[in-house]
């Protein structure tokens, strides 16, 4: 366990260390234009890319040691730091108050590689835990990996908010740069006996490239597998609304230090998450834990912003982040299980590529849709004339009427997945593969020809 718990340290660091870049540049575009327009076309950006990039990532997993993939995400972020940092040091007075000026997003560009470049961890550290892991306690595994997570989300908060406001994003970069390279000089002294699985002897060699075709195979395969993926990204969908509207909505009532602030108090709900799991496990069928956490939190998200009032977001938000840990791990679980070590990396990477896919095209839309409609529907529109007179009105409120909406969709969604016949298949599927013999975490599904 001693190799585990050292790379789940580094990848604390380097979790902490890209997602207060992230954090940070969502707060500063928003104080620097007060554009909901910029923070959706910011979320989009990283949303995009990280679609795009996700089976390509989870191929470089497969074709190499994931110590070095790992290292050398590390390497391509510092890199992008170090430009960026150039841009804001060379800036042209004025360039990053306009939300449309080119300057602006080069230099959102640029940081949002470095952070994409640590998405190759996301993809890493779940195989390594199928290698490192007994098969029994990959579920309680995978809850230390949301508990980190969770550490990470507390610091992250906390540190861009302050940052933000006091250093703006030279201070954020200058960190971002140093963090990085310490992340990389520990994970070299880390010994990682990864091992390679024995391909099987009627199968041809693996191909050195993405191949989707092999790992589609693989996936339909099993039964409902493809089903749980596309419920993910449909909970991503709407999801993306969340990556657009929160920040701009919780920056309309209270300062960028105390939003930052009660980011890393809530958080810590995420850390009890993680120990809860560590502890108990998921149960015997992660899938029906996946869909009741989804149930539960669609419901809060419907009645979270019904009032503008910063202890019903705090509250809402603080069951997000309970129950988000057990969501994932549920997903890691069922996905370690019934997939081939060997492929793991490229269908954690179809799965992030497809589940992400559609969360660009929300934070594309729902900016320039609140921004220019349902914004003035709920200012002196039909919406304010309607229920203005309880749900309120304004700017704050049109985002609110946009995350209740989206929670109804929500529960609708889930209570039909909870019914569907691919909920069954892979439920069995999984069933199935707990009373297998064998010890490779992907033993229900054989390898494809």
């Amino acid at each position: 366990m001693k190799p585990f718990h050292q790379i789940l340290a580094n990848n604390l660091v380097a979790n902490v260390t890209n997602f207060t870049v992230w954090f940070a540049i969502t707060f500063w575009i928003f104080l620097e234009t007060r554009s909901v327009f910029a923070t959706g076309m910011v979320a989009g950006i990283y949303l995009i890319f990280t679609a795009g990039l996700g089976f390509w990532l989870g191929s470089i997993v497969d074709h190499n040691a994931k110590k070095l993939t790992m290292m050398g995400s590390s390497v391509v972020s510092a890199l992008f730091y170090a430009a960026a940092l150039a841009l804001v040091l060379f800036e042209p007075e004025g360039a990053f108050k306009d939300p449309f000026g080119p300057y602006l997003w080069l230099f959102v560009l640029v940081v949002m590689l470095g952070v994409l470049a640590g998405n190759i961890r996301a993809i890493a550290l779940p195989t390594l835990v199928t290698i490192l892991i007994p098969e029994n306690e990959r579920d309680k595994a995978n809850g230390l990996v949301g508990m980190v997570s969770g550490i990470g989300f507390l610091t992250t908060s906390v540190i861009s908010g302050f940052l933000v406001a006091y250093t703006g994003m030279l201070g954020v970069l200058s960190l971002a740069f140093g963090m990085t390279i310490l992340a990389f000089l520990h994970l070299g002294s880390v010994h990682i006996d990864e091992g390679r699985p024995a391909p099987s002897a009627d199968a041809p060699a693996e191909p050195k490239r993405v191949d989707i075709g092999g790992t589609i195979r693989v996936i339909a395969a099993v039964p409902g597998l493809f089903a749980l993926i596309f419920f993910a990204c449909f909970n991503n969908f709407l999801g993306g609304i969340f990556m657009a509207l929160l920040d701009a909505y919780g920056l309309s009532l209270v300062s960028v230090e105390v939003w930052g602030l009660m980011f890393g108090v809530l958080s810590t709900a995420f850390i009890a998450s993680g120990i809860i799991i560590a502890r108990t496990g998921l149960g015997k069928n992660p899938l029906k834990t996946l869909l009741m956490v989804n149930l539960i939190t669609w419901s809060v998200c419907c009645v979270f912003t019904i009032q503008p009032s910063i202890w019903l977001l705090a509250g809402g938000c603080f069951v997000w982040m309970l129950l988000g840990p057990y969501a994932e791990a549920a997903e890691h679980t069922t996905l370690q299980k019934v997939v081939p070590l060997e492929r793991q990396g490229r269908v954690f990477g179809f799965a992030q590529s497809v589940e992400q896919s559609a969360s660009p095209l929300t934070a594309f839309l729902i900016g320039p849709l609140t921004q220019f409609v349902v914004i003035p529907f709920m200012t002196d529109g039909a919406g304010a004339d309607a229920i203005g007179w309880w749900f309120g009105t304004g700017p704050a409120r049109g985002m609110a009427l946009v995350f209740t909406l989206a929670g109804i969709v929500g529960v609708i969604i889930t209570i039909v997945a909870f019914n569907s016949r691919y909920y069954r298949d892979l439920s069995a599927a999984y069933a199935a593969g707990q009373d297998d013999d064998g010890e490779d975490g992907g033993a229900a599904v054989a390898s494809p020809a």
